[in-house]
């Protein structure tokens, strides 16, 4: 970031830099391992999400999608699923790991856990070659330019990475389980979403 840049300047960077990383995350989509993602979703009796800091934070807002999808879903702090909360996946459900780097080591332990529990694995990362991704069912790539800071630092435009890509994961989720806003409704009678899906009859 040019640090002789005035303010607004900045901050209209910030959309730049944000607005191309969605472009150039579609150039690698990999349509087969998406729509293999999608069925092991779609197909889950539970999905657990982990990952530490602003992935951690992503993936809590992803297990939120998943569940106003009613698929049961729970983010797994990386603190406590080794100390017991794995206990919550049971063979045959999915882990979703985000780690930009995929060598997160926090994350590494649940991994094992996971493959030996029979659990299937998603990882999102931008490192095909890392532990989380060698050793996953499926490998959701990433592609991120920069952060919007000058020090390409804070974790800003890879969280929005992440965002996007948990966003189509739920769009395709609704589209392959035939959801209907009439289930949402039931699930969502709250706030002004609730009152336009319920006829605003509340």
């Amino acid at each position: 970031m040019d640090e002789g840049l005035g303010l607004m300047e900045c901050v209209r960077q910030v959309y730049r830099i944000e607005s191309e990383c969605i472009r150039e995350m579609e150039s690698v989509l990999d349509e087969p391992a998406f729509l293999h993602a999608v069925e092991l979703l779609r197909d889950a009796p539970r999905i657990g999400t982990s990952g530490c800091g602003h992935s951690g934070i992503v993936c809590r807002h992803f297990a939120h999608l998943l569940c106003c999808i009613e698929r049961p879903a729970r983010f797994l702090s990386p603190a406590e699923a080794v100390h017991g909360a794995t206990g919550f996946l049971q063979p045959g459900d999915v882990m979703v790991f985000a780690s930009r780097g995929g060598k997160t080591g926090e994350l590494l332990p649940i991994l094992d856990i996971c493959r030996k529990k029979q659990v299937s694995v998603i990882t999102v990362t931008e490192n095909p070659e890392s532990p989380l991704a060698r050793q996953a069912d499926v490998v959701l790539r990433l592609k991120i330019n920069r952060e919007t800071d000058r020090w390409n630092a804070q974790g800003t435009t890879s969280t929005t990475a992440q965002c996007v890509l948990f966003h189509a994961l739920q769009t395709a989720l609704i589209e392959a389980t035939g959801y209907r806003s009439e289930q949402f409704a039931v699930i969502h009678p709250g706030g002004a979403v609730g009152e336009r899906l319920n006829g605003g009859s509340r």
